[in-house]
């Protein structure tokens, strides 16, 4: 069995229970513009919870979170801070960890419907600028529709000479029992994995979505990428949310969190995970230190 890498967990709650300046539509992006300071502990919790990769708070840097007129101005020296901050964080840990630059749905999370390819680039562009003379991988996390996740991967083809690790995660349909396992927009995940093979992806992982849906994720992806010799790693970080509905929008308020995912319970999920083949073990949203400290004493 390979090692497991420990990823970190959600950055907005944790910002949250520290008392950042956090509110809608913003949500995680208020504190990368008023307390970086804050953010960079979040990220120390991460680390010296055992994370191995820390991931950038540059997810809500976008339109849809910090409106068009901040985003013209101020978006991309906020992304480059992002990373610079967490670049911070790993030098003064002394840790060998790698930073994770984060490319985020451009229009919104789990809403492939608002996809707008005529302005996609020009969102994505100046983020991926701004992130990569400064992180070492790149993470294009609760991507849900197929386009944009091939835009935004052809952008950082062009745009990052070095040729960093390119991984990308898919949220994943929740809300109710399918045949086979979904993405939101319904394209299947063996659609997607098809695709990300066929683009070089270093890694596939699933996030986002609830841990019970993740397994025949990697189940399949395990079965072809073998079936095409591929050599990519596999890997999954759930959330704590209770499942979603269609046309959720992360700017409506803050979801609830399950009272049962506690870290010995997310736990043994991610013990699943990694008997089917998961090596990038982390959790995104309602999932803290604690959860990632017991992943990184365990796995």
């Amino acid at each position: 069995m390979k090692a497991v890498t420990i990823l970190d967990g959600g950055m907005g709650r944790e910002l949250e229970r520290r008392n950042a300046p956090f509110k809608q539509p913003e949500w995680s992006a208020l504190a990368m513009m008023e307390a970086p300071e804050i953010v960079k502990d979040v990220h120390r919790a991460y680390i010296n919870s055992g994370s191995r990769v820390i991931t950038t708070n540059s997810y809500a840097l976008v339109p849809f979170h910090i409106g068009e007129e901040v985003f013209a101005t101020q978006g991309q020296t906020l992304a480059e801070q992002s990373a610079i901050v967490a670049r911070q964080a790993v030098n003064e840990s002394e840790e060998d960890v790698r930073v994770a630059g984060s490319l985020a749905p451009l229009f919104g999370s789990y809403r492939a419907d608002l996809y707008n390819a005529e302005r996609a680039a020009d969102i994505a562009r100046p983020l991926i600028q701004a992130l990569a003379p400064h992180v070492d991988l790149w993470l294009s996390e609760t991507q849900c529709l197929l386009a944009e996740t091939l835009l935004v991967k052809s952008l950082v083809d062009e745009l990052d000479s070095d040729r960093k690790p390119y991984w990308v995660a898919f949220t994943l349909e929740d809300l109710e029992p399918t045949s086979e396992p979904l993405l939101r927009s319904g394209e299947t995940v063996a659609e997607a994995i098809h695709t990300m093979l066929d683009v070089n992806v270093d890694a596939i992982l699933f996030n986002c979505c609830q841990p019970e849906i993740i397994a025949d994720a990697i189940t399949i992806t395990k079965q072809i990428a073998a079936e095409r010799g591929a050599d990519i790693e596999i890997g999954a970080y759930a959330n704590a949310f209770p499942p979603q509905s269609k046309t959720a929008t992360a700017n409506d308020g803050l979801d609830e969190l399950r009272d049962d995912l506690t870290p010995d319970s997310y736990l043994t999920w991610a013990e699943k995970w990694r008997e089917l083949g998961a090596t990038l073990i982390g959790g995104c949203c309602g999932i803290g230190p604690e959860h990632i400290e017991t992943l990184s004493k365990r796995l």
